[in-house]
């Protein structure tokens, strides 16, 4: 039984070192991708997968004994809730959508190749997750 809890703590690390490896990735993307002349494709984009990825283990951290399909299910599922959040507005919602915070956490216009980047970035983080058997 130990032995048992030990494994899926240590997957539990490692899946939280992906996570914070995922968002110091994506917030370097965000910031320095145009200056190191990365192609306008991989920054907008590159930051959407791993937005994905970031989410998908996010959902596997508190649903740690799920499997990894309904892992990346319920994943699935957040990323296009939010993408469709997108659709509505109001004054204040707006506003915080200009904000830093506002722009990375819900985004600020509705795009379907965003959904598309974030269901490849769900898969790279479902084939790579540090907690596959």
């Amino acid at each position: 039984m130990r032995e048992i809890i030990e494994i899926r703590s240590r997957r539990q690390r490692l899946r939280l070192a992906a996570l914070l490896l995922v968002i110091v990735l994506g917030l370097a993307l965000r910031r320095f991708g145009y200056g190191a002349d990365l192609p306008f494709v991989v920054v907008k984009y590159g930051g959407s997968v791993l937005w994905g990825a970031m989410v998908y283990l996010l959902v596997a951290m508190f649903f740690a004994r799920s499997r990894r399909v309904v892992i990346a299910g319920i994943a699935l599922f957040i990323v296009i809730s939010v993408e469709l959040f997108r659709l509505y507005h109001t004054p204040w919602l707006d506003a915080f959508r200009l904000t830093m915070a506002g722009a990375l956490l819900l985004g600020r216009i509705f795009s379907l190749w965003n959904m598309l980047a974030y269901a490849i970035g769900i898969a790279a983080a479902f084939a790579f997750d540090p907690a596959r058997r």
